[in-house]
Protein backbone atom coordinates (compact mmCIF):
# COMPACT_ATOMS: atom_id res chain seq x y z
CA UNK A 1 0.00 0.00 0.00
CA UNK A 2 2.85 2.43 0.84
CA UNK A 3 4.51 1.69 -2.48
CA UNK A 4 1.20 2.30 -4.30
CA UNK A 5 0.78 5.65 -2.52
CA UNK A 6 4.33 6.65 -3.45
CA UNK A 7 3.81 5.71 -7.10
CA UNK A 8 0.44 7.50 -7.17
CA UNK A 9 1.99 10.61 -5.61
CA UNK A 10 4.77 10.64 -8.19
CA UNK A 11 2.24 10.18 -11.00
CA UNK A 12 0.14 13.09 -9.78
CA UNK A 13 3.19 15.31 -9.45
CA UNK A 14 4.37 14.33 -12.94
CA UNK A 15 0.93 15.18 -14.32
CA UNK A 16 1.02 18.53 -12.57
CA UNK A 17 4.47 19.22 -14.01
CA UNK A 18 3.33 18.33 -17.51
CA UNK A 19 0.44 20.75 -17.18
CA UNK A 20 2.32 23.54 -15.41
CA UNK A 21 5.73 23.70 -17.07
CA UNK A 22 4.55 24.34 -20.63
CA UNK A 23 2.26 27.16 -19.58
CA UNK A 24 5.10 28.69 -17.61
CA UNK A 25 7.44 28.42 -20.53
CA UNK A 26 4.94 29.86 -23.01
CA UNK A 27 4.00 32.70 -20.72
CA UNK A 28 7.55 33.58 -19.87
CA UNK A 29 8.69 33.46 -23.48
CA UNK A 30 6.86 36.82 -23.70
CA UNK A 31 7.30 38.10 -20.14
CA UNK A 32 10.58 38.05 -18.20
CA UNK A 33 10.85 35.04 -15.91
CA UNK A 34 12.16 37.02 -12.99
CA UNK A 35 10.34 34.84 -10.50
CA UNK A 36 11.82 31.59 -11.83
CA UNK A 37 15.08 30.11 -10.57
CA UNK A 38 16.73 27.04 -12.05
CA UNK A 39 19.62 25.53 -10.15
CA UNK A 40 21.95 22.55 -10.20
CA UNK A 41 21.60 20.57 -6.98
CA UNK A 42 24.62 18.64 -5.69
CA UNK A 43 24.26 16.17 -2.82
CA UNK A 44 27.30 14.88 -1.00
CA UNK A 45 27.74 11.10 -0.60
CA UNK A 46 26.27 9.10 2.24
CA UNK A 47 26.80 5.56 3.42
CA UNK A 48 24.16 3.73 1.41
CA UNK A 49 26.03 1.73 -1.26
CA UNK A 50 24.15 3.40 -4.13
CA UNK A 51 24.91 6.89 -2.74
CA UNK A 52 28.64 6.58 -2.14
CA UNK A 53 29.30 8.79 -5.16
CA UNK A 54 26.87 11.64 -4.47
CA UNK A 55 23.92 12.82 -6.53
CA UNK A 56 22.81 15.63 -8.84
CA UNK A 57 19.40 17.05 -9.77
CA UNK A 58 17.83 20.16 -11.26
CA UNK A 59 15.71 22.51 -9.14
CA UNK A 60 12.86 24.49 -10.72
CA UNK A 61 11.60 27.12 -8.29
CA UNK A 62 8.91 29.76 -8.91
CA UNK A 63 9.45 32.37 -6.18
CA UNK A 64 6.06 33.91 -6.89
CA UNK A 65 3.92 30.78 -6.54
CA UNK A 66 6.38 28.71 -4.46
CA UNK A 67 6.22 25.92 -7.03
CA UNK A 68 9.41 24.13 -5.99
CA UNK A 69 10.43 20.81 -7.55
CA UNK A 70 13.64 18.78 -7.85
CA UNK A 71 13.93 16.91 -11.15
CA UNK A 72 15.73 13.72 -10.28
CA UNK A 73 17.24 11.42 -12.94
CA UNK A 74 18.33 8.88 -10.33
CA UNK A 75 15.05 7.05 -9.68
CA UNK A 76 15.16 3.27 -9.93
CA UNK A 77 13.21 0.32 -8.59
CA UNK A 78 15.45 -1.91 -6.49
CA UNK A 79 12.69 -4.56 -6.47
CA UNK A 80 12.98 -5.04 -10.23
CA UNK A 81 13.70 -8.73 -10.94
CA UNK A 82 17.46 -9.41 -11.10
CA UNK A 83 18.23 -5.74 -10.38
CA UNK A 84 21.82 -6.33 -9.22
CA UNK A 85 22.56 -8.63 -12.15
CA UNK A 86 21.08 -6.15 -14.61
CA UNK A 87 23.09 -3.32 -13.03
CA UNK A 88 26.35 -5.27 -13.33
CA UNK A 89 25.71 -5.93 -17.02
CA UNK A 90 24.67 -2.35 -17.76
CA UNK A 91 21.02 -3.18 -18.40
CA UNK A 92 19.48 -0.99 -15.70
CA UNK A 93 16.77 1.51 -16.58
CA UNK A 94 16.52 4.70 -14.54
CA UNK A 95 13.93 7.44 -14.96
CA UNK A 96 13.30 11.12 -14.40
CA UNK A 97 10.92 11.90 -11.57
CA UNK A 98 9.78 15.25 -10.14
CA UNK A 99 10.03 15.39 -6.35
CA UNK A 100 8.86 18.20 -4.03
CA UNK A 101 12.07 19.96 -3.14
CA UNK A 102 11.38 19.88 0.60
CA UNK A 103 10.96 16.09 0.49
CA UNK A 104 14.10 15.79 -1.61
CA UNK A 105 16.12 17.72 0.99
CA UNK A 106 14.62 15.85 3.94
CA UNK A 107 15.88 12.56 2.52
CA UNK A 108 19.49 13.75 2.32
CA UNK A 109 19.24 15.53 5.65
CA UNK A 110 18.23 12.21 7.21
CA UNK A 111 21.44 10.61 5.91
CA UNK A 112 23.66 13.52 6.93
CA UNK A 113 24.43 14.62 3.36
CA UNK A 114 25.07 18.22 2.43
CA UNK A 115 22.84 19.68 -0.29
CA UNK A 116 24.17 22.62 -2.31
CA UNK A 117 22.44 24.64 -5.02
CA UNK A 118 24.15 26.55 -7.82
CA UNK A 119 21.54 29.03 -9.06
CA UNK A 120 22.08 29.38 -12.79
CA UNK A 121 22.50 32.77 -14.44
CA UNK A 122 20.01 32.23 -17.27
CA UNK A 123 18.07 34.51 -19.57
CA UNK A 124 14.25 34.27 -19.72
CA UNK A 125 14.51 32.47 -23.06
CA UNK A 126 16.97 29.92 -21.67
CA UNK A 127 14.72 29.26 -18.67
CA UNK A 128 11.76 28.76 -20.98
CA UNK A 129 13.67 26.29 -23.14
CA UNK A 130 14.77 24.28 -20.10
CA UNK A 131 11.17 24.25 -18.84
CA UNK A 132 9.98 22.86 -22.18
CA UNK A 133 12.85 20.34 -22.20
CA UNK A 134 11.85 19.12 -18.74
CA UNK A 135 8.24 18.84 -19.84
CA UNK A 136 9.27 16.79 -22.86
CA UNK A 137 11.58 14.59 -20.75
CA UNK A 138 8.70 13.85 -18.35
CA UNK A 139 6.57 12.25 -21.07
CA UNK A 140 6.14 8.50 -20.51
CA UNK A 141 8.02 7.66 -23.70
CA UNK A 142 11.02 9.84 -22.68
CA UNK A 143 11.35 9.65 -18.91
CA UNK A 144 13.06 6.23 -18.82
CA UNK A 145 16.64 5.86 -20.01
CA UNK A 146 19.32 3.18 -20.06
CA UNK A 147 21.60 4.11 -17.19
CA UNK A 148 25.37 3.95 -17.61
CA UNK A 149 27.45 4.66 -14.53
CA UNK A 150 30.27 6.51 -16.30
CA UNK A 151 28.61 8.00 -19.37
CA UNK A 152 24.89 8.56 -18.80
CA UNK A 153 23.77 9.10 -15.22
CA UNK A 154 22.13 11.53 -12.79
CA UNK A 155 25.06 13.95 -13.18
CA UNK A 156 25.52 13.96 -16.95
CA UNK A 157 21.76 14.26 -17.69
CA UNK A 158 21.20 17.70 -16.09
CA UNK A 159 24.53 18.92 -17.47
CA UNK A 160 23.55 17.95 -21.02
CA UNK A 161 20.09 19.51 -20.67
CA UNK A 162 21.56 22.81 -19.51
CA UNK A 163 24.19 22.88 -22.26
CA UNK A 164 21.66 22.11 -25.01
CA UNK A 165 19.33 24.96 -24.03
CA UNK A 166 21.77 27.83 -23.63
CA UNK A 167 21.71 30.68 -26.13
CA UNK A 168 25.46 30.74 -26.48
CA UNK A 169 28.38 28.43 -25.79
CA UNK A 170 29.31 27.16 -22.36
CA UNK A 171 33.01 27.79 -21.75
CA UNK A 172 34.65 25.96 -18.90
CA UNK A 173 37.49 27.39 -16.87
CA UNK A 174 40.86 25.73 -17.28
CA UNK A 175 41.45 23.65 -14.17
CA UNK A 176 44.79 22.41 -12.85
CA UNK A 177 45.99 19.34 -14.70
CA UNK A 178 44.04 16.58 -13.02
CA UNK A 179 43.77 13.36 -14.98
CA UNK A 180 42.65 10.66 -12.56
CA UNK A 181 41.46 7.35 -13.93
CA UNK A 182 37.90 6.09 -13.52
CA UNK A 183 39.23 3.49 -11.09
CA UNK A 184 40.95 6.12 -8.94
CA UNK A 185 37.84 8.29 -8.77
CA UNK A 186 35.60 5.36 -7.85
CA UNK A 187 38.13 4.08 -5.31
CA UNK A 188 38.27 7.46 -3.61
CA UNK A 189 34.55 7.21 -2.86
CA UNK A 190 34.69 3.61 -1.61
CA UNK A 191 37.81 4.06 0.53
CA UNK A 192 35.80 3.36 3.71
CA UNK A 193 34.34 0.20 2.17
CA UNK A 194 37.28 -2.00 1.10
CA UNK A 195 35.10 -4.89 -0.08
CA UNK A 196 33.13 -2.55 -2.34
CA UNK A 197 36.47 -1.36 -3.71
CA UNK A 198 37.54 -4.95 -4.38
CA UNK A 199 34.25 -5.67 -6.14
CA UNK A 200 34.69 -2.63 -8.38
CA UNK A 201 38.34 -3.42 -9.10
CA UNK A 202 37.50 -7.00 -10.02
CA UNK A 203 34.84 -5.97 -12.53
CA UNK A 204 36.64 -2.97 -14.04
CA UNK A 205 39.10 -3.71 -16.80
CA UNK A 206 42.13 -2.00 -18.24
CA UNK A 207 40.07 0.84 -19.79
CA UNK A 208 39.24 2.04 -16.28
CA UNK A 209 42.96 2.80 -15.83
CA UNK A 210 43.13 5.30 -18.69
CA UNK A 211 43.45 8.96 -17.75
CA UNK A 212 40.27 11.03 -18.03
CA UNK A 213 39.54 14.58 -19.14
CA UNK A 214 37.31 17.15 -17.44
CA UNK A 215 34.13 16.10 -19.21
CA UNK A 216 34.61 12.41 -18.42
CA UNK A 217 35.20 13.29 -14.77
CA UNK A 218 31.79 14.96 -14.58
CA UNK A 219 30.04 11.63 -14.10
CA UNK A 220 30.68 12.41 -10.43
CA UNK A 221 28.39 15.17 -9.07
CA UNK A 222 31.18 16.86 -7.12
CA UNK A 223 33.23 17.24 -10.31
CA UNK A 224 30.27 18.71 -12.18
CA UNK A 225 29.81 21.17 -9.32
CA UNK A 226 33.46 22.20 -9.66
CA UNK A 227 33.18 22.60 -13.43
CA UNK A 228 30.04 24.76 -13.16
CA UNK A 229 31.64 26.98 -10.51
CA UNK A 230 34.08 28.50 -12.98
CA UNK A 231 32.08 28.15 -16.23
CA UNK A 232 30.93 31.09 -18.33
CA UNK A 233 28.33 31.48 -21.08
CA UNK A 234 29.61 33.17 -24.23
CA UNK A 235 26.84 34.77 -26.27
CA UNK A 236 26.62 37.82 -28.54
CA UNK A 237 30.29 38.64 -27.98
CA UNK A 238 30.01 38.76 -24.20
CA UNK A 239 30.73 36.44 -21.29
CA UNK A 240 28.53 35.94 -18.26
CA UNK A 241 29.08 33.50 -15.37
CA UNK A 242 26.98 30.35 -15.51
CA UNK A 243 26.39 30.36 -11.75
CA UNK A 244 24.73 33.41 -10.27
CA UNK A 245 24.76 32.27 -6.65
CA UNK A 246 25.80 29.23 -4.62
CA UNK A 247 23.70 28.25 -1.62
CA UNK A 248 24.03 25.60 1.04
CA UNK A 249 20.50 24.23 1.38
CA UNK A 250 21.25 21.41 3.85
CA UNK A 251 24.22 21.47 6.17
CA UNK A 252 26.36 18.31 6.44
CA UNK A 253 25.34 16.04 9.30
CA UNK A 254 26.87 13.14 11.17
CA UNK A 255 27.38 9.93 9.20
CA UNK A 256 28.13 6.58 10.79
CA UNK A 257 30.60 4.45 8.82
CA UNK A 258 29.89 0.77 9.30
CA UNK A 259 32.68 -1.69 8.59
CA UNK A 260 31.89 -4.13 5.80
CA UNK A 261 33.53 -7.24 7.26
CA UNK A 262 35.75 -8.11 10.19
CA UNK A 263 38.71 -8.80 7.87
CA UNK A 264 39.93 -6.58 5.04
CA UNK A 265 40.60 -8.03 1.58
CA UNK A 266 44.36 -7.80 2.08
CA UNK A 267 44.08 -9.66 5.40
CA UNK A 268 42.05 -12.38 3.72
CA UNK A 269 44.67 -12.60 0.97
CA UNK A 270 47.43 -13.04 3.54
CA UNK A 271 45.47 -15.75 5.37
CA UNK A 272 44.89 -17.56 2.08
CA UNK A 273 48.61 -17.43 1.30
CA UNK A 274 49.55 -18.69 4.76
CA UNK A 275 47.09 -21.57 4.43
CA UNK A 276 48.48 -22.45 0.99
CA UNK A 277 52.03 -22.52 2.34
CA UNK A 278 51.01 -24.73 5.28
CA UNK A 279 49.32 -27.17 2.92
CA UNK A 280 52.38 -27.12 0.68
CA UNK A 281 54.58 -27.94 3.69
CA UNK A 282 52.37 -30.89 4.65
CA UNK A 283 52.43 -32.17 1.06
CA UNK A 284 56.23 -31.95 1.05
CA UNK A 285 56.44 -34.00 4.23
CA UNK A 286 53.95 -36.65 3.02
CA UNK A 287 55.10 -36.59 -0.62
CA UNK A 288 51.50 -36.39 -1.81
CA UNK A 289 48.98 -33.88 -3.19
CA UNK A 290 45.87 -32.77 -1.31
CA UNK A 291 43.32 -33.15 -4.12
CA UNK A 292 40.48 -31.63 -2.10
CA UNK A 293 42.45 -28.37 -1.86
CA UNK A 294 43.09 -28.32 -5.61
CA UNK A 295 39.42 -29.04 -6.31
CA UNK A 296 38.24 -26.25 -3.99
CA UNK A 297 40.58 -23.66 -5.49
CA UNK A 298 39.73 -24.66 -9.05
CA UNK A 299 36.00 -24.50 -8.32
CA UNK A 300 36.22 -21.03 -6.80
CA UNK A 301 38.57 -19.86 -9.55
CA UNK A 302 36.23 -21.15 -12.25
CA UNK A 303 33.04 -19.70 -10.75
CA UNK A 304 34.63 -16.27 -10.34
CA UNK A 305 36.00 -16.62 -13.86
CA UNK A 306 32.50 -17.16 -15.27
CA UNK A 307 31.44 -13.78 -13.88
CA UNK A 308 34.47 -11.97 -15.31
CA UNK A 309 34.03 -13.75 -18.65
CA UNK A 310 30.38 -12.67 -18.89
CA UNK A 311 31.42 -9.08 -18.12
CA UNK A 312 33.09 -9.01 -21.53
CA UNK A 313 29.57 -8.74 -22.98
CA UNK A 314 28.42 -6.07 -20.51
CA UNK A 315 27.27 -2.70 -21.85
CA UNK A 316 29.74 -1.05 -19.47
CA UNK A 317 32.63 -0.28 -21.84
CA UNK A 318 35.27 -0.29 -19.09
CA UNK A 319 34.76 -4.00 -18.36
CA UNK A 320 35.39 -5.48 -21.81
CA UNK A 321 39.17 -5.99 -21.47
CA UNK A 322 40.05 -7.30 -18.02
CA UNK A 323 43.49 -8.88 -17.54
CA UNK A 324 42.31 -10.48 -14.29
CA UNK A 325 40.64 -13.01 -16.58
CA UNK A 326 44.09 -14.53 -16.97
CA UNK A 327 43.87 -15.62 -13.35
CA UNK A 328 40.13 -15.99 -12.78
CA UNK A 329 38.56 -17.79 -15.73
CA UNK A 330 36.32 -20.83 -16.42
CA UNK A 331 39.19 -23.03 -17.72
CA UNK A 332 39.77 -24.89 -14.39
CA UNK A 333 36.22 -26.27 -14.52
CA UNK A 334 37.15 -28.33 -17.60
CA UNK A 335 40.08 -30.01 -15.81
CA UNK A 336 38.79 -30.37 -12.28
CA UNK A 337 37.76 -34.04 -12.68
CA UNK A 338 41.19 -35.12 -13.92
CA UNK A 339 42.83 -33.30 -11.03
CA UNK A 340 40.52 -34.96 -8.50
CA UNK A 341 41.44 -38.35 -9.99
CA UNK A 342 45.13 -37.53 -9.71
CA UNK A 343 45.85 -37.81 -13.42
CA UNK A 344 48.49 -35.87 -15.24
CA UNK A 345 47.01 -32.96 -17.15
CA UNK A 346 48.16 -30.02 -19.24
CA UNK A 347 46.14 -27.75 -16.96
CA UNK A 348 49.11 -26.99 -14.72
CA UNK A 349 51.19 -25.72 -17.65
CA UNK A 350 48.24 -23.58 -18.72
CA UNK A 351 47.89 -22.26 -15.18
CA UNK A 352 51.53 -21.24 -14.78
CA UNK A 353 51.61 -19.62 -18.23
CA UNK A 354 48.47 -17.56 -17.63
CA UNK A 355 49.59 -16.63 -14.12
CA UNK A 356 52.89 -15.30 -15.46
CA UNK A 357 50.99 -13.25 -18.06
CA UNK A 358 48.74 -11.98 -15.28
CA UNK A 359 51.75 -10.80 -13.28
CA UNK A 360 53.18 -9.02 -16.33
CA UNK A 361 49.79 -7.44 -17.05
CA UNK A 362 49.98 -5.73 -13.67
CA UNK A 363 52.28 -3.20 -15.34
CA UNK A 364 49.25 -1.81 -17.22
CA UNK A 365 46.17 -2.67 -15.16
CA UNK A 366 45.51 -2.10 -11.50
CA UNK A 367 44.30 -5.35 -9.93
CA UNK A 368 41.92 -5.84 -7.04
CA UNK A 369 43.55 -5.93 -3.63
CA UNK A 370 44.75 -9.41 -2.71
CA UNK A 371 44.92 -10.73 -6.29
CA UNK A 372 48.69 -11.16 -6.14
CA UNK A 373 48.29 -13.44 -3.11
CA UNK A 374 45.77 -15.48 -5.11
CA UNK A 375 48.30 -15.76 -7.96
CA UNK A 376 51.07 -16.97 -5.62
CA UNK A 377 48.67 -19.44 -4.01
CA UNK A 378 47.87 -20.95 -7.42
CA UNK A 379 51.54 -21.18 -8.30
CA UNK A 380 52.10 -23.37 -5.23
CA UNK A 381 49.55 -25.80 -6.71
CA UNK A 382 51.57 -25.98 -9.92
CA UNK A 383 54.74 -26.84 -8.00
CA UNK A 384 53.06 -29.50 -5.87
CA UNK A 385 51.24 -31.24 -8.73
CA UNK A 386 54.21 -31.26 -11.09
CA UNK A 387 56.36 -32.75 -8.32
CA UNK A 388 54.04 -35.38 -6.84
CA UNK A 389 51.60 -36.42 -9.57
CA UNK A 390 52.92 -39.69 -11.04
CA UNK A 391 50.24 -41.01 -13.38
Amino acid sequence: MKRFKRIFKTFCLSLACLCTLPSMAQEQSVNPMDSIEIGLITCSPHEEIYSLYGHSALRYHDLRTDYDVAFNWGVFNFDTPHFVLRFVFGLTDYELAPVPFKDFCKYYQHWGSMVTEQVLNLTPEEKARIALALQNNLKPENRTYRYNYFYDNCSTRPRDMIERNLTGELVYKDLPDQTPTYRQMVGEHTRNHPWATVGNDLLLGIKADFKTDRRQQEFLPENLFRSFSGAQIYAYGEYRPLVKETRQIVKPGVQIIERDFIFTPIECGIMLMVLALLILLLEWKRKTVFRWWDALLMLLQGLAGIILFLMIFSQHPTTSINLQLLLLNPIPLFFIWKVIKGRKTVYWQILVGMTCLFLIGGLWQHYAEGMYFVALCLLTRYWSNIRYTRK
